[in-house]
Protein backbone atom coordinates (compact mmCIF):
# COMPACT_ATOMS: atom_id res chain seq x y z
CA UNK A 1 0.00 0.00 0.00
CA UNK A 2 1.53 3.45 -0.82
CA UNK A 3 0.49 6.83 0.42
CA UNK A 4 0.57 9.71 -2.05
CA UNK A 5 2.33 12.84 -0.57
CA UNK A 6 0.51 15.13 -2.09
CA UNK A 7 -2.99 14.04 -0.94
CA UNK A 8 -5.22 11.54 1.71
CA UNK A 9 -5.28 8.97 -1.13
CA UNK A 10 -3.84 5.47 -0.58
CA UNK A 11 -3.17 3.09 -3.71
CA UNK A 12 -4.33 -0.08 -2.33
CA UNK A 13 -3.16 -2.28 -4.98
CA UNK A 14 -0.98 -1.63 -8.05
CA UNK A 15 0.77 -4.10 -10.63
CA UNK A 16 1.67 -1.48 -13.16
CA UNK A 17 -1.53 -1.94 -15.25
CA UNK A 18 -4.43 -2.23 -12.57
CA UNK A 19 -4.49 -0.05 -9.65
CA UNK A 20 -7.25 0.40 -6.58
CA UNK A 21 -7.11 3.49 -5.20
CA UNK A 22 -8.37 4.92 -1.98
CA UNK A 23 -9.42 8.76 -2.63
CA UNK A 24 -8.92 11.31 -0.07
CA UNK A 25 -11.71 13.78 -1.06
CA UNK A 26 -14.06 13.12 0.88
CA UNK A 27 -12.54 10.92 3.75
CA UNK A 28 -12.94 13.39 6.59
CA UNK A 29 -15.82 14.13 8.04
CA UNK A 30 -17.37 17.29 8.98
CA UNK A 31 -19.98 17.60 11.97
CA UNK A 32 -23.24 16.80 11.00
CA UNK A 33 -22.02 15.33 7.56
CA UNK A 34 -21.77 11.46 7.26
CA UNK A 35 -18.03 11.15 5.94
CA UNK A 36 -17.78 8.51 2.77
CA UNK A 37 -14.93 7.49 0.67
CA UNK A 38 -14.63 7.60 -2.85
CA UNK A 39 -12.21 4.59 -4.74
CA UNK A 40 -11.38 4.48 -8.45
CA UNK A 41 -10.27 1.45 -10.21
CA UNK A 42 -7.50 2.05 -13.27
CA UNK A 43 -6.79 -0.52 -15.53
CA UNK A 44 -4.49 0.15 -18.16
CA UNK A 45 -5.22 3.78 -18.14
CA UNK A 46 -9.59 3.92 -17.97
CA UNK A 47 -11.05 4.20 -15.00
CA UNK A 48 -14.23 2.86 -12.88
CA UNK A 49 -15.42 5.12 -10.33
CA UNK A 50 -17.30 3.65 -6.87
CA UNK A 51 -19.79 5.65 -5.46
CA UNK A 52 -18.38 9.07 -6.49
CA UNK A 53 -20.89 10.53 -3.87
CA UNK A 54 -22.84 13.70 -3.26
CA UNK A 55 -23.04 17.30 -5.13
CA UNK A 56 -20.85 19.03 -2.60
CA UNK A 57 -18.09 16.48 -2.98
CA UNK A 58 -17.38 16.61 -6.84
CA UNK A 59 -15.32 18.95 -6.89
CA UNK A 60 -13.11 17.54 -4.63
CA UNK A 61 -13.57 14.21 -6.20
CA UNK A 62 -12.78 15.56 -9.81
CA UNK A 63 -9.81 16.62 -8.85
CA UNK A 64 -8.73 13.63 -6.92
CA UNK A 65 -9.73 11.35 -9.82
CA UNK A 66 -7.60 13.97 -12.37
CA UNK A 67 -4.19 13.01 -10.43
CA UNK A 68 -4.24 9.81 -11.95
CA UNK A 69 -6.70 9.35 -15.32
CA UNK A 70 -8.10 12.68 -17.01
CA UNK A 71 -11.42 12.61 -16.32
CA UNK A 72 -12.76 12.21 -19.87
CA UNK A 73 -11.24 8.33 -19.45
CA UNK A 74 -14.13 7.03 -16.65
CA UNK A 75 -15.32 4.51 -18.53
CA UNK A 76 -17.48 3.12 -15.95
CA UNK A 77 -19.48 4.47 -12.45
CA UNK A 78 -21.14 2.10 -10.09
CA UNK A 79 -23.36 3.08 -7.46
CA UNK A 80 -23.99 0.21 -4.65
CA UNK A 81 -27.15 1.55 -3.54
CA UNK A 82 -29.12 4.62 -4.10
CA UNK A 83 -28.43 7.23 -0.99
CA UNK A 84 -28.07 10.95 -1.54
CA UNK A 85 -24.37 10.32 -0.37
CA UNK A 86 -23.66 7.59 -2.80
CA UNK A 87 -25.09 8.83 -5.68
CA UNK A 88 -27.09 12.27 -5.36
CA UNK A 89 -23.52 13.90 -7.77
CA UNK A 90 -24.80 11.42 -11.08
CA UNK A 91 -25.93 14.17 -12.79
CA UNK A 92 -22.69 16.43 -12.78
CA UNK A 93 -20.73 13.32 -13.39
CA UNK A 94 -22.88 12.20 -16.31
CA UNK A 95 -22.14 15.91 -17.43
CA UNK A 96 -18.44 15.89 -17.31
CA UNK A 97 -17.60 11.68 -18.72
CA UNK A 98 -19.44 9.60 -21.43
CA UNK A 99 -19.30 7.03 -18.14
CA UNK A 100 -22.07 4.20 -18.36
CA UNK A 101 -23.57 4.53 -14.77
CA UNK A 102 -24.35 0.42 -13.04
CA UNK A 103 -26.92 0.90 -10.28
CA UNK A 104 -29.70 -1.98 -8.86
CA UNK A 105 -32.72 -2.03 -11.34
CA UNK A 106 -34.91 -1.08 -8.72
CA UNK A 107 -33.24 2.82 -8.29
CA UNK A 108 -33.20 3.65 -11.85
CA UNK A 109 -36.33 4.54 -11.73
CA UNK A 110 -35.32 7.11 -8.70
CA UNK A 111 -32.37 8.20 -10.77
CA UNK A 112 -34.37 11.29 -12.03
CA UNK A 113 -35.10 13.05 -8.79
CA UNK A 114 -31.18 13.92 -8.68
CA UNK A 115 -31.68 15.96 -12.17
CA UNK A 116 -30.66 13.03 -14.58
CA UNK A 117 -33.54 13.72 -17.71
CA UNK A 118 -31.56 11.24 -20.49
CA UNK A 119 -31.40 7.85 -19.15
CA UNK A 120 -29.80 6.18 -22.10
CA UNK A 121 -26.17 4.92 -20.06
CA UNK A 122 -27.82 4.40 -16.94
CA UNK A 123 -27.75 0.25 -17.07
CA UNK A 124 -29.37 -2.17 -14.32
CA UNK A 125 -26.61 -4.54 -12.55
CA UNK A 126 -29.11 -7.31 -12.90
CA UNK A 127 -29.20 -7.01 -16.48
CA UNK A 128 -25.68 -6.55 -17.19
CA UNK A 129 -24.57 -9.85 -16.19
CA UNK A 130 -22.63 -10.92 -13.08
CA UNK A 131 -19.35 -9.20 -13.59
CA UNK A 132 -17.49 -6.50 -15.98
CA UNK A 133 -14.33 -6.91 -17.78
CA UNK A 134 -11.66 -4.30 -18.02
CA UNK A 135 -9.12 -3.86 -21.22
CA UNK A 136 -6.68 -6.20 -19.06
CA UNK A 137 -8.70 -8.67 -18.70
CA UNK A 138 -9.76 -7.53 -14.99
CA UNK A 139 -12.55 -8.43 -13.80
CA UNK A 140 -15.27 -7.04 -11.40
CA UNK A 141 -17.96 -8.65 -9.86
CA UNK A 142 -21.26 -7.96 -8.88
CA UNK A 143 -21.83 -9.48 -5.28
CA UNK A 144 -25.29 -9.12 -4.22
CA UNK A 145 -25.93 -7.11 -1.05
CA UNK A 146 -29.61 -6.70 -0.54
CA UNK A 147 -30.68 -5.91 2.57
CA UNK A 148 -27.54 -4.80 3.43
CA UNK A 149 -29.01 -1.95 4.38
CA UNK A 150 -30.91 -0.99 1.10
CA UNK A 151 -33.39 -3.29 -0.63
CA UNK A 152 -31.44 -3.55 -3.76
CA UNK A 153 -27.73 -3.20 -2.95
CA UNK A 154 -24.87 -4.24 -4.62
CA UNK A 155 -20.80 -4.79 -3.50
CA UNK A 156 -18.22 -4.90 -5.72
CA UNK A 157 -15.25 -7.67 -6.20
CA UNK A 158 -12.07 -6.93 -8.41
CA UNK A 159 -10.34 -10.58 -8.53
CA UNK A 160 -6.98 -9.01 -10.03
CA UNK A 161 -6.49 -6.34 -6.95
CA UNK A 162 -7.77 -9.11 -3.96
CA UNK A 163 -10.29 -6.31 -2.79
CA UNK A 164 -14.27 -6.18 -2.34
CA UNK A 165 -15.64 -2.80 -2.27
CA UNK A 166 -18.38 -3.12 0.15
CA UNK A 167 -20.50 0.28 0.05
CA UNK A 168 -22.07 0.46 3.25
CA UNK A 169 -21.12 -2.70 4.92
CA UNK A 170 -18.60 -2.72 7.33
CA UNK A 171 -18.58 0.89 7.67
CA UNK A 172 -17.75 2.55 10.77
CA UNK A 173 -18.68 5.89 12.55
CA UNK A 174 -15.42 7.24 14.57
CA UNK A 175 -15.33 9.92 17.23
CA UNK A 176 -13.40 12.96 16.06
CA UNK A 177 -9.81 12.38 16.02
CA UNK A 178 -10.33 8.69 15.84
CA UNK A 179 -9.82 8.22 12.48
CA UNK A 180 -7.62 5.57 10.62
CA UNK A 181 -6.70 4.24 7.17
CA UNK A 182 -6.80 0.47 7.97
CA UNK A 183 -8.02 -1.83 10.38
CA UNK A 184 -5.61 -4.09 12.09
CA UNK A 185 -7.23 -4.82 15.13
CA UNK A 186 -11.32 -6.08 14.75
CA UNK A 187 -11.99 -6.39 18.42
CA UNK A 188 -10.36 -2.63 19.31
CA UNK A 189 -12.08 -1.66 15.82
CA UNK A 190 -15.87 -2.98 17.05
CA UNK A 191 -17.33 -0.07 18.83
CA UNK A 192 -17.21 1.76 15.88
CA UNK A 193 -19.18 -0.56 13.71
CA UNK A 194 -21.30 -2.46 16.05
CA UNK A 195 -24.22 0.15 16.44
CA UNK A 196 -23.97 1.31 12.82
CA UNK A 197 -24.47 -2.18 11.87
CA UNK A 198 -27.35 -3.35 14.23
CA UNK A 199 -29.53 -0.23 13.34
CA UNK A 200 -28.99 -0.29 9.34
CA UNK A 201 -28.97 -3.71 8.31
CA UNK A 202 -32.05 -5.91 8.24
CA UNK A 203 -31.72 -9.00 9.43
CA UNK A 204 -28.74 -11.89 10.64
CA UNK A 205 -30.54 -13.68 7.43
CA UNK A 206 -29.12 -10.83 5.12
CA UNK A 207 -25.91 -10.43 6.96
CA UNK A 208 -24.85 -14.11 7.26
CA UNK A 209 -25.78 -14.32 3.54
CA UNK A 210 -23.90 -11.79 2.26
CA UNK A 211 -20.60 -13.08 4.61
CA UNK A 212 -20.40 -16.33 3.08
CA UNK A 213 -20.50 -14.73 -0.45
CA UNK A 214 -17.61 -12.94 0.68
CA UNK A 215 -15.48 -15.54 2.65
CA UNK A 216 -15.90 -17.73 -1.02
CA UNK A 217 -14.61 -14.54 -3.13
CA UNK A 218 -11.26 -14.73 -0.34
CA UNK A 219 -10.95 -10.88 -0.55
CA UNK A 220 -7.51 -9.59 0.26
CA UNK A 221 -8.71 -6.52 1.41
CA UNK A 222 -12.84 -5.37 2.56
CA UNK A 223 -13.04 -1.33 1.38
CA UNK A 224 -16.08 0.24 2.92
CA UNK A 225 -17.21 3.66 1.61
CA UNK A 226 -17.18 4.75 5.44
CA UNK A 227 -14.70 4.25 7.85
CA UNK A 228 -11.32 2.13 7.46
CA UNK A 229 -10.18 -0.89 5.25
CA UNK A 230 -9.91 -4.32 6.47
CA UNK A 231 -6.94 -6.17 6.02
CA UNK A 232 -4.68 -9.00 6.72
CA UNK A 233 -6.71 -10.78 10.06
CA UNK A 234 -9.54 -8.33 10.37
CA UNK A 235 -11.36 -9.23 7.31
CA UNK A 236 -12.07 -13.22 8.81
CA UNK A 237 -12.67 -11.74 11.98
CA UNK A 238 -15.28 -9.19 10.41
CA UNK A 239 -16.86 -11.54 8.68
CA UNK A 240 -17.30 -14.02 11.26
CA UNK A 241 -19.38 -10.88 13.52
CA UNK A 242 -21.00 -10.18 10.79
CA UNK A 243 -22.55 -13.88 10.23
CA UNK A 244 -23.58 -13.83 13.50
CA UNK A 245 -24.54 -10.56 14.13
CA UNK A 246 -28.42 -9.92 15.50
CA UNK A 247 -29.57 -6.72 14.03
CA UNK A 248 -32.30 -5.09 11.95
CA UNK A 249 -35.56 -7.25 12.39
CA UNK A 250 -34.28 -9.38 14.57
CA UNK A 251 -34.46 -6.96 17.14
CA UNK A 252 -38.22 -5.53 16.21
CA UNK A 253 -39.57 -5.84 19.92
CA UNK A 254 -36.80 -3.34 21.60
CA UNK A 255 -37.54 -0.79 18.73
CA UNK A 256 -41.07 -0.99 18.87
CA UNK A 257 -40.77 -0.71 22.64
CA UNK A 258 -42.92 2.32 23.99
Amino acid sequence: MAASKESNDVILYDDGDHRFIRLGAGSRGKKGVVQTIQYLIVDKGRGVLLDPGGVHLFPGVVAAVSRYISIENIDAIFFSHQDPDVSSGIALWLGVTSARIYIADLWIRFIPHFGVVDQARIASIEASGKSLRLGSGAELVFVPSHYMHSPAAFSLFDRRAGVLFSGDIGGAVFPEGAETLFVDDFKAHLSYVEGFHKRLMASNEATRRWADNARRLSPAMIAPQHGAVYRGESVGAFLDWLAGLRCGVDDLDALYRM
